[in-house]
């Protein structure tokens, strides 16, 4: 796992996102309680009877939204832009920057309001002191949260597979005819669709859209629990190309590829639906690929 290696998808959904920041500030207040009376420049109670206390429970309250802006700003990111790994430490390490700054403010005002006992230390060293708390009580729960949407991404990745006959009371074909299959979350078939039906299949969070045409030649869609990466592992070499993060498209289907002033758009040649993107990771790939077309 190298730096520049993109972000896999579960550890920036918008559940798993959400679930981060709460199990964070609960591993936090235990990490406080646990800690703080060892620690020289942590003045934190639990009583809220006390100023103290009640200042902990601001600056708490403060963090965790400090956290909750930060992962909204994030999800919005990743849904349109690549984000790699750097760019995720970074940005972790950025939240435990500012949760650090607000620390150390209000410290020297607890301070100056006689709040806090503590009377000869700079702001330098309050801030240098809460970035190790920060990195500690921040990286351990995501850590332990990417650990867990790991094994959980691995264990409902859906079983996916193209093959080209199946048990069906149709008339035999003297061609070909692929079958693209689709299981959910739980191993249950949920659709099996002609490839030569399929016109691309469209992320939507943790969710597929399959579009594809159906016998009378209207085109639907279908939602199933599935990440897009797990479409394109299992199709690699197949008309199924990746042309952008949200998109998959049938390259059968593809009348022409056009240059539009955010970059080239593919058209499928369906009638009341905007052409699709394709972003600068696959822009080569997927000009290579309408270009080698006989």
């Amino acid at each position: 796992m190298a730096a520049s290696d993109r972000i896999p998808d579960y550890l920036v959904g918008s559940h798993q996102l959400t679930s981060t920041v709460v199990f964070t500030a609960l591993f936090s207040l235990v990490f406080i309680i646990l800690i703080s009376p060892y620690l020289r420049f942590v003045w934190f109670s639990i009583s809220l009877a006390s100023s103290r206390g009640l200042l902990t429970l601001v600056f708490m309250s403060l963090s965790i939204v400090i956290l909750a802006f930060s992962k909204m700003i994030m999800y919005a990111f990743a849904r349109k832009h690549t984000m790699i790994f750097f760019d995720y430490v970074v940005w972790c390490l950025g939240e435990a920057a500012l949760i650090s700054l607000a620390y150390a403010a209000f410290s020297l005002n607890g301070i100056a309001a006689g709040v806090i006992p503590h009377s000869e230390i700079t702001f330098l060293k309050l801030f240098l002191s809460a970035m190790g708390f920060c990195i500690i009580s921040l990286g351990v729960p995501y850590l332990l949260s990417a650990f867990f949407f790991a094994i959980e991404d691995k264990n409902n990745t859906i079983r996916l597979m193209s093959f080209g006959s199946i048990t069906t009371d149709e008339a035999p074909s003297l061609t070909r005819d692929e079958k693209i299959t689709l299981y959910d979350n739980s191993g249950s078939l949920k659709l099996v669709v002609s490839l030569s039906n399929l016109y691309y299949i469209e992320s939507d969070d943790n969710y597929i859209k399959v579009w594809y045409q159906d016998s009378e030649g209207t085109l639907k869609q279908y939602m199933l629990r599935c990440r897009l990466k797990t479409v394109e592992e299992s199709f690699t070499g197949s008309d199924l190309v990746r042309c952008h993060r949200k998109y998959i498209v049938n390259f059968d289907k593809v009348e022409t590829i056009t240059r539009t002033k955010d970059g080239f758009a593919i058209d499928l040649g369906l009638g009341g639906t905007d052409p699709i993107p394709v972003s600068k990771t696959y822009e080569e790939n997927v000009l290579a690929r309408f270009n080698s077309r006989g």
